[in-house]
């Protein structure tokens, strides 16, 4: 069963368009991009994710993202 995401597309394309002309408008070359998203990141599960919750919800986003980057 296909996960249901509770945003669209076009929410998540439009988002993920103005993330990479930012980088972009800026440079940023491959370090720095991952630099700026991983602090990024890290800013979102420790000011938005509950400390008890934030140690799964880590496992699984590296999981995913593990997987993504090796199924391209």
């Amino acid at each position: 069963m296909p996960i249901q995401s509770r945003y669209t597309n076009e929410e998540f394309e439009r988002l993920m368009q103005e993330v990479f002309i930012t980088l972009e408008r800026n440079e940023a070359d491959r370090d720095l991009s991952l630099m700026a998203l991983g602090n990024v990141i890290a800013t979102i599960f420790t000011q938005q994710v509950n400390e008890n919750d934030r140690d799964a919800m880590v496992e699984k986003f590296c999981q995913v993202l593990k997987k993504s980057a090796s199924s391209k």
